[in-house]
C-alpha cells in the first residue's frame, strides 16, 4: 500500500501558497484603495473617523495573526 501523506501535504502547501498569495494581494490592494480616501479635496472625514478605521484594521490584523497561532477571535467593524 502506497503512502499518500507526502503528496497530500504537498497539495495542501501548494493550495495555501496559491490562496494566501491571492488574498494577500487583495488586502494590499484594498489598503492602497483605502489610502485614496485620504484625498481631502474629494472626501470629508474627521481624525476620529481615521482613528476608528485604523483601530479596526489593527485589531483585525491582531486577530488574524492569533488565528495562525491556533486562536479564533472575531470582531465586526462599524464607523
Amino acid at each position: 500500500m502506497m503512502n499518500n501523506k507526502p503528496d497530500r501535504r504537498k497539495e495542501k502547501r501548494e493550495k495555501f501558497k496559491r490562496v494566501a498569495s491571492r488574498r494577500t494581494d487583495v488586502v494590499l490592494n484594498d489598503l492602497r484603495l483605502l489610502g485614496n480616501c485620504s484625498n481631502k479635496s474629494t472626501y470629508n472625514y474627521t481624525e476620529e473617523d481615521v482613528r476608528k478605521i485604523f483601530v479596526a484594521i489593527d485589531e483585525q490584523l491582531r486577530i488574524t495573526k492569533a488565528r495562525f497561532k491556533g486562536k479564533r477571535p472575531k470582531k465586526k467593524f462599524k464607523l
